[in-house]
């Protein structure tokens, strides 16, 4: 007997007489409808095997004003104070508040908490601190906030209010101040409480001080309110540019209204924003996931735009912004695979604010390089390639023309051939940039010899592997801004460096193998361990099986040089099979962002992202299709620890948002989408032209993840793939779903890489 289908009916039974009895079947009495924000679990991946994942982030879409509470870790016992801003993604806050009642000889610049009954929600927070018996509720806004308090003891109340390290005031009404985050950028704060104070000190030391300004480390000020008041609300803003905008900023945003209306109108905006993407079906986890997913990329960039201006950190000065947000906190290399293809298909506006942003900030800079990891205090230079050239073209290409194409070619162009390949560096280019201009590879140093140029990274050393094939796929980037430019030349060279990925692939073992100067392949030579912590003197935070798929810009001829379908399936299963080697603390211990293990396969870091959906290209979709489900059931799920790696603030999540719908941008840079197995029985995309594309999944059920046959706008489809051009007006894609794999679907017509046959031709090799 199938027991989960009679328990189902039992339960179907006891729950209809339960409606009949209560008269909850009535129209006066029905169920509130589920909206999309009520599926968003923040606390989802608060937990991993190493890293952490997500924070349970409080925020409205890409706004200024983001917060967590601080603890040690999720399953951390206290609270450090109470959050009003993080200046950053995965930051400590800025600008603690610690509520207080008792002894005053204990307060401290940050008060810690015990608490429990707490309750994130995307758009509010409250928690009850226990052991303080005060009541905390919360709302935000884009850049100001207001909490709530309430003080159940009948003892004196204080309000501590802190700066890490800045100078804070209280000028009689208001506490203000300012807090040094890095690179002399410097966020504001103007705080005003609801009730004032009947004194104001200084806490120095541990000890109140009869002052009402404070600087330096853990600046703060206490705010006495003696035994007169059981409740208490502040409203604040916050800013980059100064105290005074941070009260405009909270003048026009809080100022007026209650904190429910605060909360009220965040929920309201967060159904707006993830109602851009409704999905049905019976599996309400999957539902969970998706909309979390969907939330988590919302979280970056952040627009720093406030009433016309902005501050930039990349020249350290404030700008009219001419009617347009200014974004930043982005870090490219994560966000380029799947992040950016998802803001061009459903807010191509937002993507073109970014892009020219992008610009903005290599103007900015005293080189013209487009941006790694721009953030609010500048453009930190981490990871390697300059992936922000794949960006560009991938929204250029699918239609977006919000940003000048020019000034973006000239920027990536400078990024790549100006300033060094170097992981981790801003310096200009030296020799080991010069010999991967003349021999097409970024030469590796032997185990034992000693660094000795400059621009290398002292722990990230050279990455030479994943520095020759990321640059490889930014030079194809390259080449097809130039072609949209009519730049023959720039074309036609970058299109030919595009192929230097070939210069380190070893015939013999089919991996990516590290060279030295003299072009020797580096061995002995093992693709798990080799490479030290990280695998980063050769490749980057991965091992050799994950970088032998990084080839995004040309999967058939990866193919090719593996030698066909057959044998590049053959070595796709081995990823998947092939054991750790060694104990898992062993490997953990070595490769710690190489988690969410299948085999070699790591789910849990970008570089991954595509390798399910490689099947594709060979002949085989329907392992794509199992590929991809295992793994979203794996390790995306509706719990604490539902994400396997670092997610990076939408990196990974966009990957998950793609894949449940049923489709993923392989190649950013080429306007085609590889289809994978839908999740849902029907999801449907609001385009930013308002017109809907829809996946439609017929002989729908959880467990059905083989597509049988597809049309596309009601035409056959026997391919695995489709064109941005097919939905840009929207569109239906059918697929009628089954239990078990239909070999022949799909088989035939592998999806197109980024060099074409005729193309190949007429290049010098």
């Amino acid at each position: 007997m199938n027991t989960k289908k009679l328990a189902l009916g039992i339960g179907t039974i006891w729950m209809s007489m339960l409606l009949l009895t209560s008269g909850c079947g009535s129209r006066s009495a029905e169920r509130p409808t589920v909206e999309p924000v009520d599926y968003v679990d923040p606390y989802i991946g608060n937990i991993s095997h190493l890293l952490v994942p997500t924070y349970p982030t409080i925020h409205l879409p890409n706004s200024m004003l983001r917060l967590y509470p601080e603890r040690r870790d999720f399953t951390g016992d206290m609270l450090k104070g109470l959050p009003s801003v993080v200046t950053g993604h995965r930051r400590g806050s800025a600008f603690h508040i610690s509520p207080f009642q008792g002894d005053k000889s204990k307060l401290r610049p940050v008060v810690n908490y015990s608490y429990d009954l707490e309750e994130i929600k995307p758009y509010a927070y409250s928690v009850y601190l226990d052991e303080a018996l005060i009541n905390v509720d919360f709302g935000v806004s884009h850049q100001s906030a207001m909490y709530a308090f309430e003080f159940e003891k009948e003892e004196p109340v204080s309000l501590v209010l802190n700066s890490l390290n800045g100078a804070v005031k209280w000028d009689g009404e208001a506490f203000s101040g300012y807090q040094l985050i890095e690179n002399n950028t410097k966020i504001y704060l103007y705080l005003k409480p609801a009730a004032q104070p009947k004194a104001v000190n200084a806490l120095v030391g541990g000890k109140l001080v009869d002052a009402q300004e404070a600087s330096g480390r853990n600046a703060c000020l206490v705010l006495d309110y003696g035994t007169d008041i059981s409740a208490l609300e502040l409203q604040y803003g916050i800013s980059f540019i100064d105290e005074a905008q941070a009260r405009q900023n909270m003048e026009r945003e809080v100022v007026g209204k209650s904190l429910a209306e605060i909360q009220s109108i965040g929920r309201d905006l967060w159904n707006q924003t993830l109602g851009k993407i409704s999905v049905s079906g019976t599996d309400e986890d999957a539902k969970k996931v998706f909309y979390t997913s969907l939330y988590r990329t919302f979280e970056r960039p952040v627009c720093l735009s406030e009433d016309g201006r902005y501050y930039s950190a990349f020249d350290g000065t404030i700008h009219q912004d001419n009617g347009r947000p200014f974004y930043t906190d982005d870090w490219i290399w994560d966000s380029y695979r799947a992040h950016h293809p998802l803001n061009v298909l459903i807010d191509s506006e937002k993507e073109n604010d970014i892009l020219h942003s992008f610009i903005l900030m290599a103007e900015q800079m005293d080189n013209m390089w487009m941006p790694t990891f721009p953030e609010v205090s500048g453009d930190s230079r981490r990871m390697n390639s300059n992936h922000a050239v794949a960006s560009v073209i991938d929204a250029y290409r699918k239609g977006l023309r919000g940003f000048d194409l020019e000034k973006a070619f000239l920027a990536c162009k400078g990024a790549i051939t100006e300033k060094t390949l170097a992981p981790w560096s801003g310096m200009p280019a030296g020799e080991l940039d010069q010999f991967y201009k003349d021999e097409g590879y970024f030469p590796a140093l032997p185990e034992g010899v000693e660094e000795t140029v400059p621009e290398v990274h002292g722990f990230e050393s050279r990455q030479p592997v994943a520095v020759t094939l990321g640059t490889s796929y930014d030079e194809w980037c390259l080449a097809q801004i130039a072609k949209e430019l009519d730049r023959e030349e720039d074309y036609k060279k970058h299109l030919e460096n595009s192929y230097n990925y070939r210069n380190l692939f070893h015939a013999q073992t089919h991996f990516f193998h590290p060279k030295d100067a003299q072009g020797n392949f580096i061995e002995p030579f093992d693709y798990r361990f080799s490479g030290g912590m990280g695998a980063r003197k050769f490749y980057g935070e991965n091992n050799g099986w994950v970088y032998r798929w990084d080839v995004q810009h040309n999967v058939s001829d990866l193919v090719g040089l593996m030698g066909g379908p057959e044998q590049f399936v053959a070595n796709l299963n081995a990823t998947f099979n092939e054991p750790l080697g060694r104990s898992k603390y062993g490997f953990y211990a070595q490769l710690p962002d190489h988690t969410g293990n299948v085999g070699q396969f790591s789910m849990a870091n970008e570089p991954s992202l595509h390798v399910p959906y490689l099947y594709n290209y060979a002949g085989q979709p329907w392992k794509t299709q199992k590929r991809i489900r295992t793994l979203m059931d794996q390790w995306f799920r509706n719990d604490l620890m539902g994400v396997p790696g670092d997610e990076d603030g939408g990196g990974m999540t966009s990957f998950v948002v793609f894949s449940q719908l049923g489709f993923y941008p392989v190649t950013p840079g080429l306007a085609m989408y590889n289809i994978g197995s839908p999740e849902f029985e029907k999801a449907s995309i609001t385009l930013p032209n308002g017109k809907t594309f829809t996946i439609t999944a017929e002989n729908y059920a959880p467990e059905h993840k083989y597509i049988q046959s597809a049309t596309l706008n009601g035409a056959p489809l026997d391919q695995p793939y489709f064109w941005h051009d097919d939905i840009r007006d929207g569109g239906e894609l059918t697929v009628v779903m089954g239990s078990k794999a239909n070999f022949e679907w799909g088989a035939n017509q592998a999806p197109p890489s980024g060099v074409s046959n005729e193309e190949f031709q007429q290049l010098d090799l």
